[in-house]
């Protein structure tokens, strides 16, 4: 494997202190129980953990180098003394970005980014080398990780941008320095730390900063923002505007789409050309992040039609929309997994593709949640706001948990009303105990909600993986 790394080419980027050795790396991580033999380990300092204190145990595992900003005792193998770590780290990150040829698209959103930076990733795999942003790392951190992980050779990247506060989107697009923009959605999620919708659209505005020439945005056009987002794009400098969705003016148009409750045929027209595809993971939403998805690939100058044949592989990952068949009882459930993130546009989607799933005979349609988090002072209205989706989606039984899920509970039906837990730990066990074979279960919560553990409940009572 060549080297994505040098000592000389780090020391070039980093300008360090001290460097104690040569050396050549083939990976970079933050996370001491990640280091893989090669890697360059950062001793990043957070608020409860310090970096450093691992660094011994790095270098010991095959770290090819730790990155450090003071001495570490007992430490064995190469260092290289910086001033300040999390500076070095935007440094390494700029360096993998401007030594690359890649065409590069970034994607942010308050729905769907993931998703789309993952089907994306897909896409421009089946067709050249193609790096992109593992996991959701999104933020000040993930984002000069995900650079400095850039392969000097790659064809295509693809980094997904998050922001919980104001200003944290910009200084990541800038090091990003993407060829194709997408902002999948615009909706309340983080309104509490926001204020406003304007104010989160203003925000995701901001991927479109220090863009490279030639810069295309591609935009919702069903999104009641999408004017905002389009003109704070062209004062960035954007050259163009794509705009997706249903939307007669859309660029990329659904035209007609068979909703399923394992994927979605779909038709669709992209700048005048009809294209049909099948989409491997269920929902409305998903159809819309894949026209995105076909924006964005066009704009890169890669094979649409060849991308919209991949799409019938691309499946939801764990915690955002996984299925999964599970030996229960006599027969089987079905457990649909979205419990790593939720907003109020997040939920009504899962809800819309419980309504389609339908159970095996004798089950029923179960529903876990938790709350949505930082929703700011209309938490409580957003939650209780619900109630028509969840009756919509046909859940014969609902659990919930949160204070927030507090103001839900009165509005459902009362043969609906499962329990009403304080949090996911206390809820967990009462979920796993309600479920019959034949059921099928969805399980949503922010991840602050830790609805994983409502997950892993069930797992632990389930047989194991069946087959389909």
């Amino acid at each position: 494997m060549s080297a994505l790394w040098t000592s000389d080419e780090v020391a070039r980027a980093l300008s360090p202190v001290a460097m104690s050795g040569a050396f050549e790396a083939t990976g970079v991580t933050f996370d001491s129980r990640a280091v893989g033999k090669g890697d360059i380990f950062f001793a990043l300092t957070g608020e409860t953990t310090d970096g450093h204190g691992f660094v011994a145990d790095a270098l010991a595992r095959g770290a090819a180098a730790a990155i450090v900003s003071r001495d570490v005792p007992g430490a064995s193998g190469n260092l290289v003394r910086v001033a300040d770590t999390m500076k070095a780290l935007v440094d390494l990150g700029r360096a993998g970005r401007a030594r690359s040829n890649a065409r590069v698209a970034s994607v942010t959103g308050s729905v769907g980014k993931t998703s789309t930076k993952d089907a994306l990733r897909a896409m421009l795999s089946a067709q050249a080398s193609t790096s992109a942003s593992t996991a959701s790392f999104n933020n000040h951190v993930g984002v000069p990780i995900s650079l400095a992980r850039l392969p000097r050779d790659a064809a295509y990247g693809v980094f997904e941008i998050g922001m919980n506060h104001p200003g944290e989107i910009e200084p990541l697009a800038r090091q990003v320095e993407s060829h194709v923009g997408v902002v999948t959605n615009v909706g309340p999620a983080h309104i509490g730390h926001m204020g406003s919708e304007e104010a989160i659209a203003d925000e995701k505005a901001c991927l479109f900063a220090g863009m490279r020439s030639g810069a295309v945005a591609v935009l919702n056009r069903d999104n009641r923002h999408f004017d905002r987002l389009a003109d704070k794009a062209r004062r960035f400098g954007v050259a163009r505007i794509v705009g997706f969705g249903r939307n007669d003016a859309a660029d990329a148009r659904l035209l007609a789409c068979d909703l399923q409750d394992t994927g979605s045929d779909v038709a669709a027209n992209l700048h005048g050309r009809r294209i049909e595809y099948r989409l491997g993971a269920a929902g409305e939403h998903w159809v819309l992040n894949s026209l995105a998805a076909l924006a964005v690939v066009e704009a890169l100058g890669a094979d649409v039609l060849k991308a919209a044949q991949t799409l019938a592989e691309v499946k939801a990952t764990p915690g955002r929309g996984a299925r999964r068949r599970l030996k229960f009882g006599a027969g089987t459930i079905e457990l649909l997994d979205e419990s790593y993130n939720a907003n109020p546009a997040s939920v009504k989607a899962m809800l819309a593709v419980l309504a389609r799933t339908e159970p095996a005979p004798g089950g029923r349609r179960v529903l876990a949640m938790g709350d949505m988090r930082e929703l700011g002072e209309g938490a409580d209205a957003f939650h209780a706001g619900l109630a028509d989706a969840v009756a919509a989606s046909g859940a014969a039984q609902v659990f919930l948990c949160g204070p927030h899920m507090q103001a839900l509970w009165p509005r459902l039906a009362a043969a609906q009303r499962g329990v009403h837990r304080p949090d996911s730990a206390a809820l967990a066990g009462d979920v796993a105990a309600a479920l019959k074979a034949g059921d099928v279960v969805a399980v949503k919560g922010s991840l602050g909600s830790k609805m994983k553990n409502v997950v892993d409940a069930i797992l632990a009572a389930s047989g194991g993986e069946a087959e389909r």
